[in-house]
């Protein structure tokens, strides 16, 4: 294996990594900086998350930049305040003790006008959230027009994050003759578009194979009953005593509920969502960091970016319907060469879900049994025990208080001291799991179709002319559907979302009316069809779509709506 020393990087920047700890690069890092280095050259690199991307673009950028210069001359967009904090940190140290550089942080959340008085001393580098960015930008407290290299981290999380149209602008304020360099662990179809759209010849580097996750990550799925999600997480929870993890929820409300349940329970946990302040989700993810919290509760828009060592689980309350987002949930775990598990929680009907991740990433997946009462009480005490022989005993400053102690329990033996002492954790558990049921779902892969594969089967699959290109999204698309026909999430099958066009599965019975009810409406001011495709494939949905004029109304946030509540059966839609 290769040393820093041999990739081309200046002996001061060398020296600086290697005092650091840094011994030998990351696959990435070896293969990336030597051509980085050139600095000639447009470039894109995919890599899971934690393998050490942040030094892969680090390194050469500091060799690169002239810090006698006052221009700006380096931009690293990030998806998140997290992710962006961390970068400028990073490159802070790398660089501490080579050049002096002025990198400055740019991000929501914090006072603008003091980012604004630090870029104008005479930012070298500067990292930066989209959306912060564009407000200086707009302000024209920015000078872009000295830019050398653009690096794009998380290139499709940012794209997930809707910062499409944001990127557009920013790179349109950046001089042509800049390099971009763009990292991402997917490569969806819109990362493609921004290597076309954006970038000229562009070296690409993949290391290990795509749409592959990390190898470090062990996939697991437990079986579980709806009514009994979260007495198994809490049994899981239960059973790994040395846990430090992240769970995931679809929604906010989902992840507040049981955030609040869990620190009801007794553990210690919190949460990360939307609704969450700047100053709170900070507070939060210091205990985080600091390891003053075990567990955090999480939605995915909120966890992005999040870069915090040595989590041991990630656990998927539920399993995302999106491919890239159960590949960034579990890249939070394994960083940096360590192991990981991660642990989707999941019903029959899922399993086709799980069947479809294991052939994208193409890692198998392994059936966790939910533990019994009797395994979680034995678990515990073990790992009472095993804190007893790691404790660390300040003999000088405990002596005094010994024999008190002593005298204490002088009346017991050592058998009877074992027992009692062992009981304080046991008894607490053992009260709580005495005679707990069984939380193992019945049925395994194998044995007959899932819920799911027996839906499909006689189910409707019907196109619609909205995508992601729309801003739609799973959730979006579920409150249209209930919004216009009553239908639930329980009705509606698999859901396939694409750029400019979906498809989405109803029962056969309930085919006709959904299409009456969401034909001829707009959503955000486009025109929306929908027909059955009898599971084919079709080949519109673009821009060709036929005209519909019969509504004024529209589905969303585009301005007005259809009528008041949803239309069911028998009722006209208003117009």
């Amino acid at each position: 294996m290769k040393s820093f020393e041999s990739l081309g990087l200046s002996r001061g920047l060398v020296e600086s990594v290697q005092l650091i700890g840094f011994e030998t690069p990351t696959p990435i890092q070896e293969q990336a900086i030597p051509v980085l280095l050139n600095g000639n050259r447009d470039f894109v690199g995919l890599a899971q998350t934690g393998t050490g991307k942040t030094a892969a673009f680090g390194l050469p950028l500091l060799d690169l930049v002239d810090d006698k210069s006052r221009d700006t001359q380096a931009l690293v967009l990030a998806p998140t305040r997290e992710l962006g904090l961390q970068i400028a940190n990073d490159l802070e140290n790398f660089s501490e003790k080579v050049k002096r550089f002025n990198i400055v942080a740019v991000y929501g959340g914090s006072s603008i006008s003091e980012q604004i008085r630090k870029v104008k001393k005479g930012a070298q580098i500067i990292v930066a959230t989209p959306g912060r960015l564009i407000d200086l930008i707009d302000r024209k407290a920015i000078n872009l027009s000295t830019i050398r290299f653009v690096v794009l981290d998380e290139a499709d999380e940012m794209l997930n994050m809707g910062f499409k149209d944001d990127l557009d602008k920013i790179l349109s304020f950046t001089p042509k003759t800049k390099f971009t360099w763009l990292f991402s662990a997917t490569m969806p179809r819109e990362v493609r578009a921004i290597m076309k759209n954006y970038m000229t010849d562009p070296f690409e580097l993949t290391v290990g194979e795509k749409n592959t996750g990390n190898v470090n990550i062990e996939h697991q799925y437990v079986l579980i009953q709806e009514k009994d999600r979260y007495a198994a997480l809490k049994r899981i929870l239960d059973y790994t005593p040395e846990i430090f993890g992240l769970i995931f929820c679809r929604t906010r409300i989902d992840t507040q509920k049981i955030a609040e349940s869990l620190m009801k329970d007794g553990y210690n946990a919190d949460s990360l969502h939307g609704d969450l302040t700047q100053q709170q989700r900070d507070r939060v993810m210091i205990k985080f960091r600091q390891r003053s919290l075990q567990i955090l509760v999480a939605t995915d828009v909120a966890a992005r970016g999040i870069d915090v060592d040595d989590i041991t689980h990630v656990i998927h309350l539920n399993i995302p319907d999106e491919m890239e987002f159960y590949t960034h949930r579990s890249g939070r775990t394994a960083r940096a060469g360590k192991k990981g598990i991660s642990i989707a929680m999941i019903s029959k009907r899922e399993l086709n879900k799980v069947k479809h991740i294991e052939k994208t990433l193409k890692s198998p997946f392994k059936r966790m049994m939910i533990p019994t009462g009797q395994e979680v009480c034995q678990k515990q005490l073990l790992a009472l025990m095993n804190r007893v022989h790691e404790v660390k005993v300040n003999d000088a400053e405990i002596a005094e208080f010994l024999p008190a102690i002593e005298e204490q329990l002088a009346d017991l033996t050592k058998q009877e001291l074992i027992k009692r002492f062992a009981s304080i954790e046991f008894n607490r558990f053992l009260d709580y799991y005495r005679n707990a049921p069984d939380l193992n779902a019945k049925g395994e892969r194998g044995e007959g179709a899932s819920a799911d594969e027996k839906y499909i089967s006689s189910g409707s699959r019907l196109f619609i002319n909205l995508g992601k290109m729309d801003g739609l999204d799973v959730p979006g698309l579920l409150e249209l559907v209930d919004e216009q026909t009553g239908l639930g999430k329980k009705d509606i099958g698999r859901i396939d979302l694409k750029g400019a066009y979906s498809f989405f599965e109803v029962e056969k019975d309930q085919a006709a009316r959904v299409v009456e009810a969401l034909n001829g409406g707009t959503y955000k001011g486009r025109p929306v069809r929908v027909e059955v495709t009898d599971g084919k494939e079709s080949s519109g949905g673009g821009d060709g779509d036929r005209p519909y004029r019969k509504s004024k109304g529209s589905y969303g946030k585009g301005g007005g709506s259809y009528g008041k509540g949803p239309a069911r059966t028998g009722q006209k839609k208003r117009w």
